[in-house]
């Protein structure tokens, strides 16, 4: 059995929770750009956390389902219609044989994640299933999907249903066109000028056109470094900040390449990356340094919500 895309949106992509392990070969890692909404999609239909889902970017699909399933959409906010009535996100509800699933108008945040009961079948590479668009590798044929495409389903007995609806406090809060993350120092914050980290703060960043899921490309006040702005190339972590000789930071995303050869001055702690995921091009976003005792907190605050539903 498969889902149809009847229309492929503007970059609809199978992503699983990421090919980890192989970084230190070239290899990146991709997976869900919201890995918060990702699992919370998963945890609805009563998958595994690591199940693959459609990660849905800006603008939505159409898919026809040629065998019922339990579905769930969470993350970015869409006008969801099945067969022309209206679908809850957030929530599990079956899709009958036949029917179909639209992603009409986006209302808020910009990448939501559909998954379906027992998940998506595209055969592992590198032991995942996670779509890398720049290389070609993973997820179906190694590329956003197109209309005409046919998404295998795996089969199996029907998961354990969650409730309908979701506590208060298990979806991520969608930014609304600006969002403010929390930042650890470093690793290379002594690459920059006196003041740098100062100024990071002092100011939001607008989001680049040219931004994608390798990277945000930022535009704001400038950071200068001390010295070259070039390093020996080392690993380049999810979510730090890069910054170019022109100082304005590259915030690097789920497709970001395994290493790289500028300074970072400082990293968004894995508690707010789900928030920054959610921003568009043309959105605004701030900077916020913490400590890692205050790191460790909020992630704590983040996991404990969803760990419930997921061992629910």
């Amino acid at each position: 059995m498969a889902i149809v895309v009847i229309k492929a949106g503007m970059l609809t992509t199978v992503q699983d929770s990421g090919r980890w392990g192989f970084q230190s070969r070239g290899v990146p890692v991709a997976g869900p750009m919201d890995p918060l909404s990702h699992r919370l999609a998963n945890a609805l239909v009563g998958n595994d956390r690591g199940a693959a889902t459609l990660e849905i970017t800006l603008l939505g699909p159409e898919l026809e389902f040629e065998s019922e399933r339990v579905v769930a959409v969470t993350g970015a906010e869409f006008v969801l219609t099945l067969d022309g009535r209206p679908s809850p996100s957030n929530a599990a509800f079956v899709v009958p044989a036949g029917a179909h699933l639209r992603f009409g108008a986006r209302q808020q945040g910009a990448r939501a994640y559909l998954a379906i009961e027992n998940g998506i079948a595209v055969v592992p590479v590198l032991g995942s299933r996670a779509t890398h668009v720049i290389s070609g590798l993973g997820g179906f044929s190694g590329r956003a999907l197109r209309a005409g495409d046919r998404i295998p389903l795996a089969a199996g007995p029907r998961p354990h249903r969650r409730a309908v609806a979701l506590a208060a406090d298990a979806p991520l809060a969608l930014p609304a066109g600006h969002a403010v993350v929390r930042a650890l120092p470093g690793p290379q914050a002594d690459r920059f000028v006196p003041g740098a980290l100062d100024a990071l703060q002092s100011a939001p960043y607008a989001i680049g056109s040219s931004s994608d899921r390798m990277g945000f490309r930022l535009t704001g006040p400038a950071l200068g470094h001390a010295g070259s702005a070039d390093i020996i190339s080392d690993a380049t972590p999810l979510g730090v900040l890069q910054v170019p000789a022109s100082g304005q930071p590259i915030l690097l995303m789920a497709d970001r390449q395994t290493t790289g050869g500028y300074p970072k001055i400082a990293t968004v702690i894995a508690a707010d990356l789900p928030i920054a995921a959610q921003l568009a091009p043309g959105d605004e976003i701030s900077f916020a340094m913490c400590t890692p005792r205050e790191a460790l907190a909020a992630l704590i605050a983040r996991e404990q919500p969803l760990l419930r539903m997921e061992t629910a």
